[in-house]
């Protein structure tokens, strides 16, 4: 039997029947992605495995450097034939780390190929892929449709001109809704170059800015801009939350300071990022917009490596933070009190901190009609894992409303990262189904099946309403 096979990481009679039944044929809304929308608007044709799978992904990066290999066969310059084999010889090494299955995963949904990848069939398998995506005329539109993806958002910068996302939607014979999703992480640098740079591509689009107030106007310009072209979400990648009472006219001096390359203090950076979530929530509740806030990455570790091949080529890790429960409640409740508390998605990378987000999430849940208005997000990055996503489960239940959760998304620069879908679908099933055989749940086809089909699909449709269907 093949190692990828129906029942893989089915546990119990149930849990196969909960993924088979109700979880295996659901659409994807993958609401929060790093796909390049030029290449979608583009419809790249693939034709190169080590392309398609290698290129950008930090992920497997991090595997091959601990398996010793040589950077040039990893951001370098090497052949496109000896990158796969070398990342070959990574994977068979890699048992007991989520890639080993994602990989396999990936080589049956997408080439067919059931057969394990090793350093000793590697260079078949890689012409056997490639003439898979030459055969079948692989392109990414055609990856996307044919993994039933219903609706993407990508990831754009305030200043991007989305003019790729209107190309897609002029495409009359590509179904996926592809949406842009606003990522403003450089208004939190402020004392930072990028801070700098930001202000200035920002008056380039907008207007002339020199204060607080007209920054923030210009933000609320590109956010109306983002809206007009469907635009819904928000998401914002925090190293820690912070939250410092401030006034404007410490706002103001702070902004000053930064426009003439002066010193910030710690104090006042957190002062200018609670000023800064505070304004952009209030913009986008005031448009029915979702806020998410990814925090607890430490980026760019390694000196020498980041002077050598660059940033976020790999070399990150899980951040911890002082008082998080103070500073997350005390933001959240800023919003609340001004009436301006948007529908919220919080990602924790740091998974000793799940009980806090489930805990603070249900302190917010109070706008009558919104089913857990302010979500704990899907296990993130180090926790994209089999236990990171049982724990965050666990957690959820524990704390909140599993049966309200907005699942699982790529969160990927990948065209082939679908199969993590199913990889928690059957992650998923396993969960409830082992509940139910331990008598925690009961056995209630039409319960189940509620649970499972919401988990997988309904909630995110539901509650980003993005798309509509007949």
């Amino acid at each position: 039997m093949a190692f990828i096979n129906e029942n893989f990481m089915l546990e119990n009679e149930i849990a196969k029947h909960l993924y088979h039944d109700f979880a295996k044929d659901m659409p994807i809304y993958d609401y929060h992605c790093h796909l390049d929308p030029k290449q979608i608007s583009d419809n790249v044709k693939c034709d190169n495995i080590a392309e398609l799978w290698l290129s950008g992904d930090h992920y497997k990066w991090r595997a091959m450097r601990a398996q010793g290999i040589e950077e040039k066969y990893i951001t370098g310059d090497a052949e496109p034939l000896e990158k796969f084999k070398k990342w070959a010889e990574a994977l068979e090494n890699s048992i007991g780390n989520p890639l080993y299955h994602w990989s396999q995963l990936e080589l049956k949904m997408y080439f067919n190929i059931d057969d394990l990848l090793t350093s000793d069939n590697a260079e078949e398998i890689y012409h056997r892929a490639n003439d898979y995506l030459k055969e079948h005329q692989v392109t990414t539109q055609s990856l996307i449709s044919n993994s039933n993806v219903n609706l993407i958002c990508t990831t754009d910068n305030p200043t991007d001109d989305l003019a790729y996302h209107d190309a897609i939607k002029a495409q009359d014979d590509f179904k996926t809704v592809v949406l842009p999703a606003f990522r403003p992480d450089d208004v939190f640098k402020v004392g930072e170059p990028a801070f700098l740079e930001f202000v200035q591509k920002l008056e380039r689009t907008t207007h002339n800015i020199e204060n607080a107030t007209q920054f923030v106007e210009a933000l609320n310009q590109r956010i109306q801009y983002f809206h007009d072209k469907g635009g819904r979400l928000a998401d914002h990648g925090l190293e820690e939350i912070h939250f410092e009472n401030y006034t404007t006219q410490e706002i103001e001096t702070i902004f000053t300071k930064a426009l003439n390359k002066e010193d910030i203090s710690t104090h006042e950076q957190f002062q200018f990022q609670t000023f800064m979530l505070n304004a952009l929530s209030k913009a986008y509740y005031e448009r029915g917009w979702v806020m998410q806030i990814h925090f607890g990455a430490i980026r760019n570790n390694n000196t020498k490596m980041f002077e050598q091949v660059g940033r976020d080529a790999g070399f990150d890790s899980i951040r911890d933070q002082n008082n998080l429960a103070y500073h997350l409640n005390a933001t959240l409740d800023m919003m609340e009190k001004e009436n301006h508390l948007p529908k919220t998605i919080l990602y924790n990378l740091n998974p000793i901190y799940n009980d806090i987000v489930g805990s603070t999430i249900a302190n917010f849940q109070t706008e009558p009609g919104i089913q857990s208005k302010v979500q704990h997000g899907a296990g993130w990055w180090f926790n994209d894992t089999k236990r990171g996503m049982l724990r965050q489960m666990s957690s959820l239940a524990d704390q909140g409303l599993l049966m309200h959760f907005v699942g699982m998304l790529t969160d990927s620069r990948s065209f082939i990262s679908y199969s993590r879908h199913d990889y928690f679908r059957r992650i998923l099933s396993t969960f409830i189904g082992d509940l139910v055989e331990k008598g925690e749940i009961p056995n209630d086809d039409r319960l189940l099946q509620k649970m499972i089909e919401n988990i997988c699909y309904n909630n995110a449709y539901h509650y980003f309403k993005l798309i509509k269907e007949d």
